[in-house]
């Protein structure tokens, strides 16, 4: 989602996290070997911090955080997983876009493959859709946090590109490059930050409503429920 709409995928996420906990927990010790196995310190590895935030908002135990970063690191045998992006469209010409971490590409495809048929969508090719998302930041701050003026000068003033307001709270977006420093911001200033996360944000979106809705969000149930997929992104704006 984009725009205005970024609070409410926030709050489907979330949603999705606490409904299925030990499936999350599963999918970020993924995430955080695949990091570790560049350095086991995240102090210099920014992926693996970035993962081990994530593990930690979604209340993960500290000794499974530990174990996955051994496993990435090699001190408690390797596991071996692939990046892999996959393409397609749903209901209306929908983008969608799926991230995935397997150790069996051929299975996961067609796992893949299926969800999107079973849900009136289809598979693309390499680039199909990609090419209209780019990595950006986004922030979550509960609106009771920070006064809106407050927040403005403070992201504004360390590189945010843009603060929006929604009845529940904030999202700052920022470049991908700039998200770290807009996050350390935020932390110096002791403002409470309910999410903080790299995304693909869709450049331009296409708005659904109805029926077209709620088979997209059948399809991105299928594929979250997938062992295999770490994200999914679409460019849909769901009509109120």
């Amino acid at each position: 989602m984009a725009g205005h709409s970024h609070w409410k995928s926030i709050k489907h996420k979330k949603a999705v996290v606490d409904a299925r906990r030990g499936k999350q927990w599963s999918k970020i010790a993924r995430l955080i070997i695949i990091a570790a196995k560049r350095g086991g310190n995240p102090d210099d590895n920014l992926a693996l911090r970035y993962a081990m935030d994530k593990a930690r908002a979604a209340n993960m135990p500290n000794d499974t955080i530990d174990k996955a970063v051994k496993k990435g690191t090699g001190e408690l045998g390797a596991d071996h997983y692939e990046p892999t992006l996959y393409e397609g469209y749903a209901t209306g010409g929908v983008a969608v876009l799926v991230d995935a971490l397997t150790d069996n590409r051929n299975r996961t495809t067609s796992e893949i493959r299926v969800v999107f048929d079973r849900n009136g969508g289809a598979l693309g090719a390499a680039n199909s859709v990609a090419w209209m998302f780019s990595s950006r930041g986004i922030i979550a701050i509960e609106r009771s946090a920070v006064t809106e003026d407050q927040l403005l000068d403070l992201a504004l003033e360390a590189g945010a590109t843009d603060v929006v307001t929604a009845t529940e709270g904030f999202t700052i977006e920022t470049d991908h490059n700039d998200f770290e420093k807009v996050r350390k911001a935020l932390e110096a200033a002791k403002i409470p930050i309910l999410s903080a996360e790299l995304t693909m944000v869709p450049a331009q979106t296409i708005e659904i409503s109805g029926q077209q809705a709620e088979q997209l969000q059948a399809l991105v149930d299928g594929l979250e429920d997938n062992d295999d997929v770490q994200n999914v992104y679409t460019n849909a704006q769901i009509s109120e």
